[in-house]
């Protein structure tokens, strides 16, 4: 049940950022080109989108790190697995483990550098140039997506070494579209 909310939470979390991200920054460029038309001109002059830059810079930051643990989790992280694939299998059991393993250990010593950076910032008054806001917010996305890809790591450790199976990626599958007919391409949906 906890899993599931962390789940929803963590998809909740990156669309919502990477939308409104993207709709400041459409907003930001059609002002930018509307001040060019005369008219338009002392309507548009006195909104001051000036901090839409460094708010979306920061938005796709934290997509980015909380991104890296849905990677983690649903296995769409692109991996060198040429030689892992052809060892036998105790020994390839045993190399995707430690592999994995790795993974979480490199996630959690990022995070508890990244927790005591934001610590030391917390106590400081650095301010982000355009909105101003404490620089220790902005940073928080680094040890809370790198503690969250360090669970993510180990949750998938944990799965495979009770089941010996990876989170697969369908590239072919878009959830929410079922598929009826198996093989039905471009030229049956156009007729």
């Amino acid at each position: 049940m906890l899993l599931r909310i962390l789940d929803r939470l963590e998809e909740i979390l990156i669309a919502t950022l990477m939308a409104l991200a993207t709709l400041l920054i459409f907003l930001a460029v059609c002002h930018r080109y509307l001040l060019g038309v005369p008219f338009l001109f002392p309507i548009l002059f006195p909104i001051n989108l000036a901090w839409a830059q460094e708010l979306c810079i920061y938005m796709f930051v934290w997509v980015a790190k909380f991104g890296a643990a849905y990677g983690v989790r649903t296995g769409i992280h692109v991996g060198v697995d040429v030689v892992v694939n052809q060892l036998k299998s105790p020994w390839r059991n045993y190399v995707m483990l430690f592999g994995l393993l790795c993974g979480a250990f490199f996630t959690a010593v990022i995070g508890t550098m990244g927790a005591k950076f934001v610590y030391g910032l917390y106590y400081t008054d650095q301010v982000s140039p355009d909105l101003e806001i404490p620089s220790w917010f902005v940073y928080l996305c680094i040890p809370l997506g790198s503690y969250l890809m360090c669970f993510r790591f180990l949750q998938v450790a944990w799965n495979y070494f009770f089941t010996g199976d990876l989170p697969h990626h369908d590239h072919a599958h878009v959830e929410g579209v079922d598929v009826d007919a198996p093989g039905a391409g471009a030229a049956e949906v156009t007729r």
